[in-house]
């Protein structure tokens, strides 16, 4: 079983989510809308969605939204918020490799909050097939990671440690695998008594490779960012933004 499928419980959720900056995230809902085209009749895909942070202000100004994840309780709370709010959001717990998305339905997707890296390359492949398929012909896609080889190699961190709010540490130790291209981390997070500890394998794509993959699937990528203002990606930067239109 991958790492991902038991870590987004408990105290590294409750740290995940303490971390977001909401006027942030507020500022890259509005890119999506931008970039993606997305209107008050579009029907969009989040995939990996979490506790719907960008789904539901999208939902909010009428936009159905069908959101995929993993985490019970992160598909619970989004559940349990879009139903009080009476929002057009589809909530699907579960795997996505494992989930058969509906073919040519969706006018937009994204995959947002860092998690273009949980997959090895062929887990990757198929992801970015499936994630092409439920699209429309014409349909954008956009994804954020900050785990891409020109960000993350240029200046690799062995160890790194990290304040959250509510009095919650987070530390790392990192190991670069070159023949995998991955890293193995081990992560901890502490508050108070409570102490929490994964292993986690981040696979680590150069920009290249992203394109290629995405290619493969029918997708040509439109535009690559480092920043919500647009700004090229260059080496070294810290995040892309990777926009991609199908056909």
């Amino acid at each position: 079983m991958a790492w991902y499928h038991t870590y987004f419980k408990g105290l590294p959720q409750r740290a995940w989510k303490l971390h977001q900056d909401e006027e942030y995230t507020d500022y890259e809902v509005d890119f999506l809308r931008d970039v993606l085209e997305i209107t008050p009749e579009s029907k969009v895909l989040d995939l990996l969605a979490g506790y719907g942070r960008h789904a539901l202000p999208l939902a909010a100004q009428g936009t159905a939204l069908t959101c995929i994840d993993i985490s019970q309780e992160y598909c619970e709370e989004l559940q349990n918020i879009s139903s009080q709010q009476q929002l057009p959001v589809e909530v699907i717990c579960a795997d996505v490799l494992n989930y058969t998305l509906p073919e040519a339905h969706f006018d937009a997707a994204y995959c947002f909050g860092n998690s273009f890296s949980f997959f090895p390359r062929a887990e990757m492949q198929q992801f970015i097939h499936q994630m092409a398929s439920a699209l429309k012909a014409f349909a954008h896609v956009a994804i954020h990671t900050e785990n891409l080889a020109e960000s993350i190699l240029p200046n690799f961190q062995a160890r790194n440690w990290m304040p959250v709010q509510e009095d919650i540490v987070y530390l790392a130790e990192n190991e670069y695998r070159a023949e995998g291209g991955y890293i193995e981390a081990e992560q901890t997070f502490i508050a108070g008594s409570e102490k929490v500890t994964h292993s986690v394998r981040q696979h680590i794509y150069t920009l290249g490779e992203l394109t290629y993959m995405f290619e493969l699937a029918g997708l040509t990528v439109v535009g690559t960012f480092s920043n919500l203002e647009a700004d090229p990606f260059m080496l070294g930067d810290e995040q892309l933004y990777l926009v991609a239109r199908k056909g």
